[in-house]
């Protein structure tokens, strides 16, 4: 079909308030790090903790949250979760102004906005779901990642240029405000939705805190494919910092190096692998580009090992880099439509949020880890055993016959029929 696909307004105005938040998001990434170093003077280990400590504790936080999710109107949550994420970052403007700023509220503020965050993305999925027909999910999806990728390209260079001319406080009141705004706009899609109706009872059990974990580790689709984002995410994620110690302190890279290198090139490869995914799926098949994309996304990491001084250095991050995000901008929509398409309509949230916490513990977990292992065997050595791990991880995904299987538990839907409603967790590939 020539042109831009149309998925109604309802979808334009969801589609809206996910790329302002996600533009915040770009605008503020970095903040708090900014601030706990500039402000507080906080050390390399303050810093670390921050960052693992917000997703790890966060992620413990979100866990009943995807039943109580599931059984709630979706569209009243994600805007709460909004309000809420904007709540919680502009407390940090406000003691910045009073001087009564400490790190333990940067950690607090950074713990309540990761349990928004994967509350939101929860009821976001399972609204898409039934928002539009599921043959246009890949479309919605595919919209959704290119868009996370243009704010990663855009947001944290203009978030520099700000703190560096206006203080570390701008970023964060800017993303405060996309979360505001962000509400506005899924309060404007207006419509209707009925409340799901409770099948085990009117309060939350104990045992319904388990129950996304349960229907994926007995999905066969939905199983390999946690197993292998779990490992993939968590290894690229802890080479990250390591790598930045490798390029930075040991190499000699600049700071605009170094950022042209990884951010500029990361922003346009998701966008490019963003816009890639659909065409390709529709010429091969969705399964076999996901597989495809899937494998050869681990394949670029290992190359970061041999980074050396200078020109040459730059280049060849540079190249890895744009390799593996275009194939990661490939995956990672096809990753989200394959996820909602083989999760029952009653069991979205509940599935979205045991996945995002799962994810999010394994990059705390092996973050932690890999500090330790660059302490011991050095930055470069610990990059290249995150890239031989890295290589043997398409093991993880779903073969032919899991696929076959799972496609068994599809509820099946005629064509045109909308399909459970909800956003994708679109930032969940990296």
């Amino acid at each position: 079909m020539a042109g831009r696909q149309a998925l109604g307004r309802r979808f334009g105005w969801l589609w809206a308030s996910f790329a302002v938040s996600s533009y915040g998001t770009g605008l503020g990434f970095g903040a708090f790090s900014f601030m706990a170093i500039l402000v507080l003077h906080s050390g390399p280990t303050q810093v670390a903790v921050l960052a693992a400590s917000g997703r790890a504790v966060g992620a413990l936080v979100a866990v009943p949250l995807g039943p109580w999710v599931e059984f709630r109107r979706k569209r009243p949550v994600m805007i709460a979760m909004d309000l809420t994420r904007f709540g919680a970052l502009l407390t940090v403007p406000v003691a910045f102004a009073f001087g009564l700023l400490t790190f333990a509220q940067l950690l607090v503020v950074s713990i309540v906005v990761a349990a928004a965050n994967i509350a939101f993305n929860a009821a976001s999925g399972s609204y898409l779901k039934s928002l539009i027909p599921s043959e246009d999910l890949l479309v919605a999806n595919s919209r959704f990642e290119s868009t996370t990728w243009t704010s990663t390209m855009l947001g944290p260079p203009l978030g520099g240029a700000a703190i560096g001319l206006f203080g570390p406080v701008t970023t964060v009141v800017a993303d405060a405000v996309s979360y505001l705004l962000s509400a506005l706009g899924i309060r404007a899609i207006g419509g209707t939705e009925p409340r799901p109706e409770r099948t085990t009872g009117p309060r939350l059990r104990p045992g319904d805190l388990l129950d996304g974990w349960r229907y994926i580790l007995a999905h066969p689709t939905l199983r390999p494919l946690l197993l292998n984002a779990m490992t993939v995410n968590g290894l690229i994620m802890a080479a990250e910092p390591l790598l930045a110690v490798l390029l930075l302190g040991h190499l000699g890279f600049s700071p605009w190096q170094y950022a042209l290198a990884l951010a500029a090139s990361s922003g346009a490869g998701g966008f490019i692998g963003s816009r890639l995914a659909r065409p390709l799926a529709a010429r091969f098949g969705q399964r076999r580009v996901m597989l495809t994309s899937g494998t050869l996304r681990a394949c670029w990491p290992i190359g970061l090992a041999f980074v050396t001084p200078g020109v040459p250095g730059m280049l060849l991050v540079t190249a890895l880099q744009l390799a593996m995000v275009t194939c990661i901008g490939v995956f990672n929509p096809l990753l989200s439509t394959a996820r909602l398409e083989h999760t029952a309509p009653d069991r979205v949230a509940r599935t979205l949020t045991a996945w995002s916490i799962s994810t999010s513990a394994a990059i705390a977990a092996l973050t932690a880890a890999w500090g330790v292992l660059a302490a011991v065997t050095g930055a470069r050595t610990a990059i290249a055993i995150a890239g031989v791990l890295l290589l043997v991880s398409p093991v993880l995904l779903p073969g032919r016959g899991e696929e076959e299987r799972g496609e068994e538990d599809l509820p099946r839907q005629s064509a045109g029929a909308p399909g459970a409603v909800g956003e994708p967790d679109a930032v969940e590939g990296v």
